[in-house]
């Protein structure tokens, strides 16, 4: 029996990506705005604090069991900045280049371009679930200045991985969510799920 998992979110590529992987398990993943919930606020300094926030919202306002990610950019010569202000690094509204532009400028200075992308995926049974399930994701490389490919969104275009010479806007999207901070904690997150 499948049963309705609501994703704290309305992007098409997670709700595609945790459909396939989460019906594994027996969940049918459907978008917060099926449902009508509005985004939730995000006020917390931390991922897992933001993802439960969002995870907790999404359940309370369907009644239905919810999972939510938070993941962002860090960057290691700027003390794990933008972190979770990742999407809004440049202020409002979110805009993709003005945020990798702001980061490129912040990072001009310092010779350490190391980063990493993370997630933390949060999936709660119901709204005040005492032991919500956990998994994060971790995806180590550094910041470019000159943006190179064209998929993805975000910090891809700059976001550079050693090991395969490109940057994650270069990858395929299925090579791009097989390697991704977001897929690593998907998958940790359906074990723990079995």
């Amino acid at each position: 029996m499948t049963q309705r998992l609501i994703l704290a979110s309305n992007n098409a590529g997670k709700l595609k990506e945790f459909n396939q992987l989460l019906s594994t398990v027996g969940y049918a993943v459907h978008a917060q705005g099926e449902y009508d919930v509005p985004e939730a606020d995000e006020p917390f300094h931390t991922f897992v604090e933001n993802a439960l926030q969002k995870a907790r919202h999404a359940a309370r306002l369907t009644g239905l069991p919810a999972l939510a990610d938070d993941s962002g950019v860090c960057v290691n010569a700027l003390g794990g900045a933008p972190g979770v202000y990742s999407a809004r690094y440049a202020g409002e509204p979110k805009s993709d280049a003005r945020n990798s532009a702001k980061l490129i400028a912040d990072l001009a200075a310092h010779a350490d371009k190391s980063a990493y992308y993370y997630c933390v995926l949060v999936f709660v049974r119901h709204a005040d679930d005492p032991q919500p399930v956990i998994a994060d994701g971790r995806w180590n490389g550094e910041i470019i200045a000159e943006a190179r490919g064209e998929g993805g969104f975000g910090y891809d275009p700059h976001f550079y991985i050693p090991a395969l010479g490109k940057c994650v806007a270069e990858l395929a999207a299925d090579e791009k969510n097989r390697l991704s901070h977001r897929g690593q904690a998907l998958r940790a997150l359906v074990e723990k799920l079995k």
